[in-house]
């Protein structure tokens, strides 16, 4: 993207957002700083209609920021010798043209509200757009209670490569897993699953859920992980791929090891 362009939407799009909150804020030059407030006004945005034109200034930034990062797709994993459906990808989960990629949520299911924050929550609201608030939230409303842990929930990418955004929680484990956390771990990945086959996906992308601010240690989620796929591919005798997403050193090692691909 130009970057006399990215700066005037972005000034345009802060100026909107500002004025609905009726504040002002010092004048900012920079881009990396536009960013920076941008992100974190629709990181703390609650979830209201926009104009279509502002929509479409949003739509237009954010696609071409995706661009800028580089679209990968399902070619670009690794194969596990375990299974030519399992497969290992090492990046940024919202550049990833899949079916559908999971998120880990919250029981609000309304996305990350720290501003800025570097979790994968976060990064995907602000890459979809302000319209996966939205439908979270009218998703929520209808449902009229906190999404509960271990289920899994569907709803369009809106900005990103891939078609769906598959929402589940994890378990709070805070660095200590009981039987029950890790049962809920488990079904994390097969509810996944299982919508993901209702609705006749043929390809999705798991990020290492719990493993943050949730705090299930890292060994154990990836084991967890890569075999309760494993026996859900044999039950179900699936053709789905299914690409666990690691963007650590740490958990890239790990999944390797488990996966076969030392």
């Amino acid at each position: 993207m130009d970057s006399a362009r990215k700066k005037q939407l972005l000034e345009e799009l802060i100026a909107v957002l500002q004025a609905e909150r009726k504040i002002e804020q010092p004048t900012i030059t920079n881009t990396d700083d536009l960013w920076a407030m941008f992100r974190a006004l629709v990181n703390t945005r609650q979830p209201i209609p926009a104009s279509d034109e502002w929509l479409a200034m949003q739509d237009e930034l954010l696609q071409g920021l995706i661009a800028e990062k580089g679209i990968s797709n399902i070619d670009d994993a690794t194969v596990s010798p375990l299974d030519q459906r399992l497969k290992l990808w090492r990046g940024d989960i919202t550049t990833l043209a899949v079916d559908a990629i999971v998120n880990a949520a919250n029981s609000l299911m309304l996305g990350c509200w720290v501003p800025g924050h570097h979790c994968i929550d976060n990064a995907i609201h602000t890459f979809a757009g302000i319209q996966l608030r939205g439908e979270c939230a009218r998703i929520m409303e209808e449902q009229g209670h906190e999404e509960p842990t271990a289920a899994a929930k569907i709803t369009l990418a809106y900005n990103l490569p891939c078609s769906y955004v598959i929402h589940t929680v994890g378990p709070i484990a805070n660095g200590n897993p009981n039987d029950l956390h890790r049962k809920q771990l488990a079904s994390c990945y097969s509810s996944c699953l299982d919508l993901a086959g209702t609705k006749g996906l043929h390809s999705i992308a798991f990020c290492c859920i719990s493993t943050g601010v949730f705090g299930f240690p890292q060994k154990e989620a990836a084991e967890i992980a890569v075999q309760t796929v494993r026996e859900w591919l044999k039950r179900s005798d699936s053709n789905v791929s299914v690409i666990f997403n690691v963007f650590s050193d740490q958990d890239e090692k790990l999944y390797r090891e488990v996966l076969g691909l030392l």
